[in-house]
């Protein structure tokens, strides 16, 4: 493993693609006792984790940090300690299933989206990717979190399914603070908190296209394909992201 980037108050890994896929995949041989979990931060994260403790351990705790956002990526260059490029879990989880025949295939757990997404997301998995076998999905109910009665029973169904990968997508910061209070108890080899990515395998929500993706602009298709949710949270990033920029320049002189 290269040595971590400090970044933002976070440690980064600075791996490519590839060597995050190799690296998840060497997790899930080894069979460890414990769920490791991959975070992936991008200017929506860096500017929570401001303030919210709970997010702040989940990431201190991650076994790798893989940069998301272009724009974070951009930082890391300016700021002379560079990130190779961007790792979306958006386009991990799809190149982890690829990359999962040279093992024999892996077992998957979906938890996240609303009801029957996951289901979805699982019959094009199966159909994509058949040596990816999916031993269970769930859809928590609103407002799911470790204090909801509900986060019982989700972990024990994942502790009974023992899947090598587990893909959360119940948003951030709520996934990886869910993610990192039970992760002794999940049975999983690896975790990713990947956000909107079952949407994505279900075609419920559409990705960017691939040169909107390479520019750096894929934003721009989530404000427009969701602007009730999207548009509002990029207007606050967009103005709190570059004072949290200027005062880690300023921190570096």
């Amino acid at each position: 493993m290269r040595e971590r980037v400090s970044l933002f108050g976070i440690q980064l890994d600075p791996l490519t693609m590839n060597q995050a896929i190799d690296r998840l995949l060497e997790i899930i041989q080894r069979q460890p006792n414990e769920s490791r979990y991959v975070v992936t931060p991008n200017v929506d994260h860096i500017v929570k984790l401001r303030h919210d403790r709970a997010f702040q351990a989940a990431y201190h705790d991650a076994e790798l940090v893989l940069v998301d956002g272009k724009p974070v990526r951009l930082a890391s260059l300016i700021l002379r300690t560079p990130l190779p490029e961007t790792v979306p879990g958006s386009d991990l989880v799809p190149k982890l299933f690829a990359a999962s025949q040279r093992i024999g295939g892996v077992s998957i757990y979906l938890i996240g989206s609303a009801e029957g997404v996951a289901e979805i997301a699982a019959r094009n998995i199966r159909r994509r990717w058949p040596w990816v076998r999916v031993c269970g999905v769930y859809s928590p109910p609103m407002r799911f979190s470790v204090a909801s009665p509900m986060s019982d029973v989700a972990v024990e169904k994942i502790r009974v399914a023992a899947p090598d990968i587990l893909v959360v997508g119940l948003g951030a910061p709520r996934q990886e603070i869910w993610v990192h209070n039970v992760r002794e108890r999940l049975n999983a080899k690896t975790v990713l908190c990947v956000g909107a990515t079952i949407d994505f395998l279900a075609g419920e929500k559409s990705r960017a296209p691939v040169w909107m993706r390479r520019g750096g602009i894929e934003w721009l298709h989530r404000m427009v394909t969701e602007p009730r949710r999207m548009v509002g949270r990029y207007i606050h990033d967009a103005f709190i992201f570059p004072g949290l920029f200027l005062r880690e320049w300023l921190g570096r002189r």
